[in-house]
């Protein structure tokens, strides 16, 4: 089963055991992790028929998914390539596109490769994007997002 999620959860604080407090009665199960994010092309696929697809998932990569592409026989010809590759491995769906492949990826204008390449690196970097911080003059704790945006939009 795939859980897509448009927005980044805040980061919570972790909740801190009570003296005399039941065994079980700690903090609530944390959420399930993330691994799809939704986006939004700038340009968009445009498909063999002229339909444009804008919207679209990915998923999180894995060390197969960056490890593999290493020994692809375009990749070795051409390390460009690689960008194209890896990102045919973790799109999961453009529009109503599920079957993305390099070729799909190749067909992409340069604006929405150069997109998909940040959203890549923004999901993929360290887990999250989000920071906790305290207001300094008042105390205030909250979240930012230090990528300036949440992946997905422009």
């Amino acid at each position: 089963m795939r859980r897509v999620m448009t927005a980044v959860p805040p980061t919570a604080p972790v909740a801190e055991p009570v003296a005399g407090a039941p065994v079980g009665s700690g903090p609530p199960a944390a959420e399930p992790m993330r691994t799809e994010f939704a986006f939004e092309l700038p340009r968009g696929y445009v498909d063999d028929t002229g339909v444009v697809h804008r919207s679209g998932v990915m998923r999180l990569a894995t060390a197969r998914d960056e490890l593999v592409p290493l020994r692809d026989d375009r990749v070795r010809e051409n390390p460009a390539y690689l960008t194209v590759v890896l990102l045919a491995r973790v799109v999961v769906r453009l529009g109503s596109v599920t079957d993305v492949h390099a070729g799909v990826v190749e067909n992409l204008f340069a604006a929405d490769l150069a997109f998909l390449q940040d959203v890549y690196r923004r999901i993929n970097s360290e887990g999250h994007t989000r920071a906790a911080v305290a207001c300094p003059g008042c105390g205030h704790g909250f979240s930012v997002d230090v990528a300036g945006g949440r992946p997905g939009e422009s």
